[in-house]
């Protein structure tokens, strides 16, 4: 079996001659992709962390706000947030206790900077996905032509997005929300896809029969009729990315995965436990928040 592999075919010389050409030739294209992303982050991170910590201006500075009450605040907010969408008491209740448990356990600021991370890649996943969704619906070939390109990013190791990641944007969040944003963005341009392309054509055909447009029939018929399953491209989304966060640790980005990383580094099951059972609870409340819409 000796002849098999002398005649191997060299991919990983081929991907590695690619990413060179295009580090050496797209620098300021990554760079400036960084720059922006690494914005939309920080932006983020200043709702959630609001007001940030910031140096005395002098030895008398009192700061307005009282930093210790911030999370509170915010807790309070997702708590109407969650009446908003579910109208139920027990959501509520179940999201204010989800989140009081994070900040007895100390992990308040890691649970900000990963859902900074998490909304960061929900937002780019759903600009990008539903579009690309519609866009396949509507052509079928082009959507034929999608599905190898989809299964492989949800196929290929999560491992190997980082090493492009890490050559192109360096060390950071940055490089884990890309990871983060090639595994989750077929989840969303396939439900889309499954939603437009499911539309009961006697809807399209009476839309057509009164006149309307293209664009009238995709807001007035395609999209109201594939609303849950783009709600729950969204839900999957969310999951999916809370699902990265431990994997965008090892390539510098802060969050809870950086404290399950430092305990399966240091052999520590009670730092190990504990992290993960904050990231279990903050999975739960972040499905309960979407959970009447994917229904």
């Amino acid at each position: 079996m000796d002849w098999i592999t002398q005649t191997k075919i060299p991919v990983g010389r081929y991907a590695k001659a690619a990413f060179d050409w295009m580090q050496a030739h797209l620098g300021g294209l990554f760079d400036a992709v960084a720059a922006v992303l690494e914005a939309v982050i920080d932006a983020v991170l200043l709702v959630l962390q609001w007001p940030p910590d910031l140096a005395p201006l002098s030895p008398d500075y009192q700061p307005v706000y009282a930093p210790a009450l911030h999370p509170l605040v915010i807790v309070a907010l997702v708590v109407v947030l969650a009446w908003v969408l579910q109208r139920s008491w027990k959501v509520c209740l179940l999201v204010g206790l989800g989140f009081l448990f994070i900040l007895n356990q100390g992990y308040w600021k890691a649970t900000t900077e990963s859902l900074a991370l998490i909304l960061t890649a929900g937002i780019l996943c759903m600009g990008l996905g539903v579009p690309l969704g519609i866009a396949a619906a509507h052509r079928p070939r082009l959507y034929r032509l999608m599905q190898p390109v989809l299964d492989l990013m949800q196929t290929l190791p999560t491992f190997v997005y980082l090493i492009p990641a890490i050559v192109f944007f360096g060390l950071g969040m940055v490089p884990g929300l890309v990871a983060t944003v090639i595994f989750v963005l077929p989840a969303p341009i396939r439900m889309t896809w499954l939603g437009i392309s499911t539309t009961p054509p006697a809807l399209a055909e009476a839309a057509e029969a009164f006149g309307a447009t293209p664009m009238q029939k995709l807001w007035k018929v395609e999209l109201p009729w594939a609303r849950p399953q783009i709600m729950a491209g969204l839900n999957q989304t969310i999951m999916l990315s809370l699902s990265m966060v431990v994997i965008a640790a090892l390539v510098g980005a802060n969050g809870l995965g950086v404290p399950v990383v430092r305990a399966l580094n240091s052999v520590n099951p009670a730092l190990g436990f504990e992290s993960g059972a904050v990231i279990v609870v903050l999975a739960i409340v972040l499905d309960r928040l979407l959970r009447k819409a994917r229904k």
